[in-house]
């Protein structure tokens, strides 16, 4: 990418993270840490990777993104409103009585979402198989699913896996957010799962790990999912990242995962990430 593109994806990522911790602190309810290390990697797709266009949501060959850990929402509706499917200014309906933006998508409701999602797993197997009506359509559109660490707890994300590597279903991209930390703890602890590597390529994937939070380690990611399309293997890419990136107080602490910032946290972490807006416009 040029410079040019990579200080646009830095600048659209920093606003989204001031987006979601606005809507979260105006909800006074919300997932702040897995919004914040999984933002980068949802700027990516939306800016520079998926065909989706906001004037045209139901175009039959669009791509389709699926956030399996739903209850980071705040982060893809951050992501959704930058590309066009609805006002940044709504987002601050986040949880309300009557929003389109509940705590967890729903594809009825709200514009750009493709499945309504909560139970942790099942939307990794929606993705499965929206992957496997597209190959039974000989459709081209690619399929694209983030999965929390925690997430790979469920069983059902390893049968989702068997199915998706045995029926050869190339055009589908799973990404986890590896953050390290969960509701209850540390991952490592709660359930190790490691080497999560192993597991995915033992079920057929091809494994890229990289660092979440750099954009030409997802492009290249993503550029090797691309090449990967008619190999007959679905691509597995592991994002290792922060939990509440961005914001100081809230980096690596498990208490912020389901937790909104009451006032004066939310004018800190404001200033932080609008101090880093400043450095990134200014370089």
């Amino acid at each position: 990418m040029t410079p040019q593109e990579l200080n646009h994806l830095k600048l659209t990522a920093v606003r989204a993270r001031q987006l979601i911790i606005r809507s979260i602190h105006a909800a006074g309810t919300g997932h702040p840490g897995g919004s914040l290390s999984a933002i980068d990697y949802l700027t990516y797709l939306y800016q520079s990777e998926l065909c989706v266009d906001p004037s045209d949501p139901e175009n039959p060959d669009r791509d389709r993104f699926v956030l399996s850990k739903g209850h980071v929402a705040p982060a893809l509706y951050a992501a959704l409103a930058q590309k066009g499917f609805f006002p940044e200014t709504e987002l601050l309906t986040l949880r309300q009585p009557g929003s389109r933006l509940q705590g967890h998508p729903n594809m009825h409701d709200t514009p750009g979402v493709e499945f309504s999602t909560g139970s942790l797993g099942q939307g990794f197997s929606a993705a499965v198989g929206m992957a496997k009506g597209a190959d039974f359509l000989k459709k081209g559109f690619r399929i694209y699913a983030l999965l929390g660490d925690g997430e790979l707890d469920e069983g059902e994300v390893w049968e989702a896996a068997a199915y998706a590597a045995n029926y050869r279903l190339d055009h589908l991209c799973i990404a986890a957010d590896i953050n390290g930390l969960q509701i209850d703890g540390p991952s490592g602890e709660v359930m190790n799962m490691e080497p999560i590597d192993k597991k995915f390529e033992a079920f057929g994937f091809d494994v890229i790990t990289i660092n979440g939070h750099d954009f030409e380690a997802i492009e290249a990611a993503l550029d090797r999912f691309h090449k990967n399309i008619g190999t007959g293997r679905p691509t597995c890419i592991l994002l290792k990242t922060i939990k509440g990136k961005g914001v100081s107080f809230m980096e690596n602490v498990v208490g912020w995962h389901g937790k909104a910032p009451n006032d004066s946290e939310f004018e800190q972490a404001m200033a932080e990430l609008k101090q880093e807006e400043k450095k990134i416009e200014e370089a």
